[in-house]
């Protein structure tokens, strides 16, 4: 057991951790006992979507799992064809060689040629191709674990006991449609774990908000108890250095509370949480608000006092919205504002923001970048906006005395809108949101959502 002086045996990973393999396989053979597998029946567990975090999550499963080859077959699912630009490239070339552990591994698995010519221009990568060398496109910077790569969905999904989502949220239901056909036959059921944070909006019968869990649910069949969803104040490439980070399994205690104690690492802590949808929502509520502190920092040259000012009037609209959402939104203050500090320090969508506000990026571009891949807080602002703007959902106004949509109590949440969506604000319109002396104090808004009833279930498709 971890703890116990006595070790039968340890496992060092590529990275550098040391890890008790008896304990690790301990774990392996309780959710395999739990799955209902037999002595020689493999386990099978594959992630769809090869983002950082996709790629990550498979790559620790791998260094703590993968030795155990008779028991576990650990995969990840990729679209094949995408290629490496020469610039990608030649960073790829300079991080094999400032680390020894990484040439010394492509040496022995006579991979390191193909870099060199890529480098000079002599050949073509392909980011399947050395996502099996442990590379992931969106996180040139951060070497993984050699992973086992399959580039047919078919071959990948169809006899796999866990699914891990890793796909954006603006892919999920598409490739889970898919997923859905090679799924027809099944006798058992698969466990899927999404680690996907972005909604959609929907507006019939009522305005509700539509989450990845949903759209797997609703896509595949499954029974929404078999489908959790992982997330947590986190950095992908962080957490496979092995910084000590926290995460969330929500959803049915059935599987939920084994499968956090199966994903648990001495770096990296699961709990777990009944919470299903109103976390996984959280996890999209805090993408919006980090596009904006980027513009914030960029356009104030890092400045900590408009720094702070952004993050009091932004937790307080995040705040005033999750009182919207949930029955009890204290429980989610901590998660959320973990969250959302995590994102704003590091986060794709923070660098994003900046990006806009430097001009480095443009709204032309779309909001799938290169070396980031998906950014997901844009769609996610669409669709708050377009939810909390139903005059069905409105709310009193402490000071016309009259009912308003939710959203014109989100002065940044507008302006989000009005500069991602429709245009009509440069990224400097979200300084002269925060500077508009009509604006609330952050305190009133809170006051306003803690005074009043204003739980609405049907957004979440409650009844």
């Amino acid at each position: 057991m971890v703890g116990s002086i006595k070790v039968k045996s340890q496992n060092l990973h590529s990275n550098g951790s040391v890890q008790n393999c008896a304990s690790m396989e301990e774990k392996l053979d309780e959710l395999r006992h739990l799955l209902g597998k037999a002595e020689g029946d493999i386990l099978r567990i594959v992630g769809v979507g090869a983002g950082a975090w996709g790629s990550v999550f498979a790559a620790l499963l791998q260094d703590s799992y993968g030795q155990f080859r008779e028991k576990v077959q650990i995969r990840i699912w990729r679209r094949p064809g995408r290629t490496v630009d020469k610039a990608t490239a030649e960073h790829l070339f300079e991080v094999i060689n400032s680390r020894e552990d990484v040439l010394r591994r492509l040496i022995r698995r006579c991979a390191y040629l193909k870099y060199v010519e890529a480098r000079l221009g002599d050949r073509t990568l392909l980011a399947d191709e050395i996502l099996k060398d442990g590379f992931c496109l969106n996180m040139i910077h951060t070497p993984l674990c050699p992973l086992k790569v399959v580039t047919n969905l078919q071959e990948a999904v169809w006899d796999a006991d866990i699914v891990v989502n890793g796909l954006p949220s603006t892919e999920t239901r598409e490739v889970f449609e898919e997923i859905s056909h090679y799924w027809k036959e099944r006798i058992t059921v698969p466990i899927i774990i999404s680690l996907s944070k972005g909604i959609e909006a929907a507006l019939e019968p009522l305005p509700h908000i539509i989450t990845p869990t949903q759209m797997i649910n609703r896509a595949t069949g499954v029974a929404i108890e078999n489908i959790l969803y992982l997330g947590g104040p986190n950095i992908a490439s962080e957490i496979y250095n092995k910084e000590y980070a926290n995460a969330r399994i929500c959803g049915a205690e059935k599987w939920r509370k084994p499968l956090a104690k199966f994903l648990r690492q001495p770096h990296f802590i699961v709990w777990d949480n009944s919470d299903l949808v109103t976390h996984e929502v959280m996890g999209g509520l805090k993408n919006v608000y980090a596009i904006g502190a980027g513009m914030v920092a960029a356009l104030t040259n890092e400045s900590a006092t408009s720094k702070s000012v952004y993050f009091a009037h932004c937790t307080s609209e995040m705040i005033f919205i999750t009182h919207l959402l949930a029955e009890e939104p204290e429980k989610l203050a901590g998660p959320l504002l973990a969250d959302t500090y995590v994102t704003l320090l590091k986060g794709r969508n923070a660098w994003y923001g900046q990006m806009l506000a430097k001009g480095e990026l443009s709204l032309d571009m779309g909001d799938s970048i290169s070396g980031k891949g998906m950014i997901q807080g844009v769609s996610a602002v669409g669709a708050f906006y377009e939810l909390l703007s139903q005059s069905s959902l409105s709310v009193l106004h402490p000071e016309e005395n009259k009912p308003v949509a939710p959203v014109e109590l989100c002065p940044i949440l507008k302006t989000l809108y009005r500069i991602l969506i429709t245009r009509e604000l440069a990224s400097q319109g979200i300084l002269q949101a925060l500077r508009d002396e009509t604006l609330n104090d952050p305190r009133e808004r809170i006051e306003i959502a803690q005074t009043h009833a204003f739980y609405r279930p049907s957004l979440l498709g409650q009844p």
